[in-house]
């Protein structure tokens, strides 16, 4: 998840700075991690311990009050009774990327990825945006086409994935619900030949740069395999290190579990066994 975490550090830059180009500085002194990273890491931490989303959301979204969070979830982040209030924001999409990487099917996927964004964001839109990006990092993971993640994104999510980032980009502006920055989100990775180029298209479109970096960049690094060592080394630099534990707990408990299922198709074909 650490794709996703890049694109958030690196779009933060330019959230209140929009750009219109590729061409820009990677990381600056305004680059920080936000909202997007410090719930992204509380999703994995549940997936890993076993934890209540909402009460997870509140333990790191009152560790970190400053991490630039949209207003109806900071007056749920503080309520005493807090409840879903029907968001469509892209807040449920933004940090549903370990869901993605951390389950072995599809319909587990897309349950877990409602689970995730219920608990604030119930409205349809907001559950269908979270269902969205992580199934995609889920396709993206098992070496589908980007033609076969296109085609099952739109028939589940109803977005339209076939415009062009040159077609989306001139009349495209701020924009934090699912609906109007998903699909675009989606569609920069859909365009992009490598991680950098799927952030950086991201962020080109001149909208919530950090949100949609985010996306993207999750969406990428399953895609992709790869994150450049210069990116994943600021990363690790800005990033908090009870933040830090958190991803690399989660990116070896990931590695951990795909060894044992490669070693367990492996038996299925009659391939290489585990020794004994």
């Amino acid at each position: 998840m650490i794709g996703a975490i890049a694109g958030d550090i690196i779009g933060s830059a330019y959230e209140w700075h929009q750009i219109k180009s590729i061409s820009f500085e990677l990381f600056s002194p305004r680059s920080q991690f936000t909202d997007d990273t410090v719930l992204t890491v509380a999703v994995a931490d549940c997936i890993l311990n076993g934890k209540e989303y909402a009460a997870t959301f509140r333990e790191y979204g009152r560790r970190y009050p400053h991490a630039g969070y949209g207003g109806n979830f900071r007056v749920w982040l503080w309520s005493d009774n807090p409840k879903p209030y029907n968001s469509f924001g892209n807040g449920s999409a933004m940090r549903v990327s370990p869901v993605g990487f951390a389950f072995s099917s599809l319909d587990a996927v897309l349950r877990e990825a409602e689970r995730s964004a219920a608990v604030t964001h119930n409205h349809p839109e907001g559950i269908k945006g979270a269902q969205a990006v992580a199934a995609a990092i889920f396709l993206a993971g098992q070496g589908e086409s980007k033609d076969r993640i296109r085609d099952y994104i739109e028939k589940i999510s109803g977005y339209n994935l076939r415009r062009t980032l040159d077609e989306i980009r001139p009349s495209y502006s701020f924009d934090e619900t699912c609906p109007g920055s998903v699909p675009e989100s989606i569609i920069a990775f859909l365009e992009s030949e490598s991680y950098e180029d799927a952030v950086r298209k991201a962020v080109s479109l001149g909208g919530d740069a950090d949100t949609m970096a985010c996306i993207a960049g999750g969406i990428a690094q399953a895609y992709y395999g790869e994150i450049p060592a210069g990116i994943v080394k600021r990363v690790r630099e800005i990033l908090d290190p009870p933040l830090l534990a958190v991803v690399d707990r989660f990116e070896r408990s990931c590695q951990l579990s795909a060894i044992s299922h490669q070693r367990s198709d492996d038996r299925g074909r009659g391939g290489p066994k585990a020794d004994g």
